[in-house]
């Protein structure tokens, strides 16, 4: 069976975007720095959605475009889907950037 496909926009990011459907434990595919990275979907990763490169911790910033596109809201299995149940933006939050409670 061929590998599922995803790219990483950037070489910053720790997320990549399938760019198919991929099944949970199935092989995927992603092109970096003119080598491929594969990694076992731990989920399924519905197309045009993240999926992890790595393990991220909770608290961890989450980047795609290799720009800041939120925080993990928990730990992030490497291969995961990373969406809002586990993602919290950071953008526009004036309560973060005057240090206040979340």
């Amino acid at each position: 069976m061929q590998a599922k496909r995803a790219l990483i926009m950037h070489p910053q990011d720790n997320v990549a975007t399938a760019v198919e459907e991929i099944g949970a434990g199935e092989e995927v595919a992603i092109p970096s720095a003119g080598d491929v990275l594969t990694l076992t979907a731990a989920e399924t990763i519905p197309f045009g959605f993240k999926l992890a490169l790595r393990e991220l911790p909770q608290g961890e910033i989450i980047r795609k475009y290799g720009e800041t596109i939120g925080r993990a809201t928990s730990v992030i299995a490497k291969g995961a889907l990373v969406h809002i149940h586990n993602l919290e933006g950071t953008r526009a939050r004036c309560d973060l950037e005057r240090g206040g409670a979340r």
